[in-house]
């Protein structure tokens, strides 16, 4: 007796992980592994920069400092989309997480250096590894599943918990390390990190079966010679341009910070163009990108405010809260754990929610729910900062309390989009459409960087309402236009 229902939504056969097929053991792990590296080292770096030369810092201007952090975190999600062509087209998403996870272990040992310059060199190593692995250890989990299984929401989320696992442990490791010895020490415990996931990574790939092992839409021939000569032309013409920005005494942070927000805009723009107007997708997946372009916006406006968490929260943390307890005052940066800590708690409870609730919810009403709760959050975060005007210190519970709503906000919005991006995608640009997800992040980043200026400018309570009532409203409007979004998903829930 035979079955139609797809393979991916049998049970799985022998051992399972949760349930789910093994492999996502491996790249549950994985993944933990590369963002406790990440999460680690971004807990201490704004701390690091701003903190005076006498104290081993940089001495950086809290204004930079914000706007570097955001354009690192632009760049990172940024690379995404050259990580996913490369996977695509060249050495498949396998190799491409690997070669990923070594550049990023390179990286953080770089900036475990004790100098000035190793921070920012550290910091464009793990910009490049990152973008080989975060979008294609994704696509690999989505090729687990049917691609419009009620479990690949599930599986998502419970790949998920790996992420905020890492992001959870990172702080309390390595922000202590940071701040209470040595910054450099904080970043080289990133470094062994994500040491530990290349080894489980290389240890555990025999539990991925085919997945990821080849590239989508492999280029071949003359075809790859001339993408080749093509990319190292433009590494070319990238190092002359900042060449020609330092013989002009034009080099500077703020002005490679403000050329990479443009660049990263622009480039969303022009990826949309290129795919939408592409005459070799179907009317459906055009219909479906269309689609997909609302859920874009929806999202990067989410990861403005919800990223300022290691930016503009965390210098809140350092000079507003008063953080001693028994005596021990407690780092900054483990307020950074908070947020992971209660996304482990509430992925599972929400991974049920969505297989309980099935396709009744729809994914543009799941990102509403989320702008709103994420625009609540810095609404209660107004408060927060109104209580300390004066120079008084607060209870890190606001922090918690901020925290906790916008961690709700996460889960109704982030793996269901990323979900969803991996369902919408059009099958000629599948690696690709995960990297276009993270995107979205890169923009948010980008643009909240030069936001979180304002935080200096501005007085607190005023910065944090007023961005906080815009995400309520762009919220709100997103329910509005539910319906029509989900009918340019043509069949796509």
């Amino acid at each position: 007796m035979t079955s139609d229902a797809p393979v991916h939504d049998r049970p799985p056969a022998g051992r399972t992980f949760f349930g789910h097929p093994r492999a996502l053991s491996t790249l549950f792990l994985t993944e933990m592994w590369e963002r406790f590296s990440f999460y680690g080292m971004r807990a201490i770096l704004v701390l690091y920069l701003t903190a005076s030369v006498a104290d081993e810092g940089l001495g950086m201007g809290e204004s930079t400092a914000n706007a570097v952090y955001g354009t690192y975190n632009a760049m990172v999600y940024l690379m995404a989309l050259p990580g996913g062509w490369v996977a695509d087209r060249l050495i498949g998403a396998r190799r491409s997480v690997l070669a990923g996870g070594v550049v990023i272990a390179a990286g953080h040992y770089v900036m475990a250096i004790p100098t000035g310059w190793s921070v920012f060199a550290g910091m464009t190593l793990i910009v490049f590894g990152t973008g080989l692995l975060k979008p294609n250890i994704s696509t690999m989990v989505g090729d687990l599943y049917d691609r419009d299984s009620p479990r690949r929401d599930a599986g998502f989320s419970i790949f998920y918990m790996g992420i905020n696992l890492g992001a959870f442990l990172a702080p309390l490791v390595c922000g202590f390390l940071g701040e209470k010895i040595n910054w450099h020490l904080g970043f080289g415990a990133a470094a062994v990190g994500m040491t530990f996931g290349v080894l489980q990574y290389v240890l555990g790939r025999r539990n991925l079966g085919d997945a990821g092992a080849r590239p989508a839409d492999p280029l071949l021939g003359a075809d790859r010679r001339r993408a080749l000569t093509r990319i190292g032309l433009g590494v070319l013409v990238l190092l002359l341009g900042l060449a020609a920005l330092t013989v002009a005494g034009l080099f500077s942070v703020d002005t490679v910070v403000n050329l990479l927000t443009v660049a990263t805009v622009l480039i969303a723009v022009g990826y949309f163009t290129r795919i939408i107007t592409d005459r070799e997708i179907s009317p459906a997946e055009r219909s479906r990108m269309k689609a997909y372009l609302w859920l874009f916006v929806f999202a990067a406006a989410f990861w403005l405010i919800y990223d300022q968490a290691g930016s503009v929260l965390n210098i809140f943390a350092e000079d507003r809260t008063d953080r001693n307890t028994l005596g021990f005052t407690f780092p900054a940066s483990w307020l950074q754990s908070v947020n992971p800590i209660l996304i482990i708690i509430g992925a599972p409870l929400f991974a049920w929610l969505w297989l309980r609730l099935g396709h009744r919810v729809s994914t543009p009403a799941k990102f509403a729910v989320g702008l709103v709760l994420n625009g609540l959050s810095f609404v209660l975060m107004a408060a927060a900062a109104q209580a300390a005007v004066g120079g008084d210190l607060v209870s890190p519970w606001w922090l918690v309390a901020v925290y906790a709503i916008q961690v709700a906000g996460e889960l109704s919005l982030s793996p269901v989009g990323l979900s969803a991006t991996t369902r919408l995608a059009p099958v000629k640009y599948a690696s690709q459409m995960v990297g276009l997800w993270f995107l979205a992040t890169a923009v948010g980043d980008a643009i909240g960087g030069q936001v979180a200026r304002l935080a200096e400018k501005w007085p607190e309570p005023t910065y944090f309402l007023t961005f906080g009532l815009a995400s309520v409203a762009l919220g709100l409007g997103a329910v509005m236009f539910s319906r029509h979004i989900s009918r340019l998903m043509a069949g796509i829930h």
